[in-house]
């Protein structure tokens, strides 16, 4: 495969991993301020959001205040603003464009589809909550059929495995930041672990990345921040989890070993970064700081990007 069209593939599954998880950051992040200020307090949960897109330096940059209208506009919208939705869909489409024929005809309708109604339906941005709430949904179940048609039309093969590249290298950095953000940023000094600003964060922490009946299945037990980090972090059963995403990757970089004749840089380095999640503990996590641990996935996996980017992309 040309090194130009695994590259679009692979940024293509990233843009639309991105879009859907905005979506989700911002759907999150209008529950807990729907909730009164009793349980709310100080905190300005637009803030986190901006903070947990990676997105807050840029956002003040057009911006003075982070409130629902500026922080929805700037993630849904803005045309300055990269990695906004509506560019991701963009770009997405962009990327298709130039890989037409390595896509299954459901993926390009898909991708395609989303992007004339991003023009025509959603081209003046949102009114009201309720058109919000609709184009929140329109964006995830856009990825969701883009997704599911991948899995289930696409043959296994060097395509197939640099878009499951991006989007799960997308996906376990999307998670990680936001759970550096909870534990580093996000609550406030004078809060206690399981106040109820506490409870409705990690609720709304969870929902952003499609876990919360995930949590009560396994471990059928009130929120707890130490076995929330464990699900997000090492277990392997949630498809969104550090560790399940590594297991793919190192999966996926495998297969394009075997079909290229060659292991490189790549697959070395995401199996270092999944060896070290599979002998991880959560006692030895919290103990070192859950912070440093995140921060030093997160420069990993952006290594791994790079790396991937270096033998493969260019």
């Amino acid at each position: 495969m040309l090194s130009r069209t695994a590259e679009n593939l692979y940024w293509l599954a990233r843009y639309v991993e991105r879009a859907e998880y905005l979506a989700r950051t911002i759907e999150a992040t209008l529950r807990v301020t729907a909730l009164p200020n009793t349980y709310i307090g100080k905190t300005n949960e637009w803030d986190s959001a901006l903070l947990t897109a990676g997105v807050s330096a840029s956002f003040y940059e057009v911006y003075e205040e982070a409130d629902e209208h500026n922080v929805v506009e700037y993630l849904s919208f803005a045309p300055s603003n990269p990695s906004s939705i509506k560019n991701c869909i963009e770009n997405a489409r962009l990327n298709s464009r130039s890989v037409r024929t390595a896509l299954t005809s459901e993926m390009w309708d898909t991708i395609n589809g989303a992007w004339i109604d991003l023009q025509e339906v959603w081209g003046k941005g949102t009114k009201t909550r309720e058109e919000l709430t609709k184009f929140l949904r329109f964006v995830q179940e856009t990825s969701l059929r883009f997704d599911g048609s991948a899995y289930r039309t696409m043959l296994r093969n060097d395509a197939y495995w640099f878009s499951r590249l991006g989007l799960h290298l997308e996906r376990a950095d999307n998670t990680a930041r936001i759970l550096d953000v909870k534990y580093h940023v996000l609550l406030p000094e004078e809060e206690h672990v399981g106040g109820p600003l506490d409870y409705y964060q990690w609720t709304s922490i969870l929902r952003s990345v499609s876990a919360l009946t995930a949590y009560h299945w396994v471990y059928r037990e009130t929120l707890k921040p130490w076995l929330i980090a464990d699900l997000l972090i090492l277990n392997d059963s949630l498809p969104r989890s550090l560790a399940s995403c590594y297991g793919n990757l190192v999966r996926n970089l495998d297969q394009i070993g075997v079909a290229y004749g060659r292991q490189g840089a790549s697959q070395r380095h995401a199996r270092g970064v999944r060896n070290r999640l599979e002998h991880s503990h959560m006692d030895d996590i919290f103990q070192h700081g859950v912070h440093e641990f995140i921060q030093e996935f997160i420069a990993d996996n952006s290594r791994l990007g790079e790396i991937i980017t270096k033998q493969y992309l260019i």
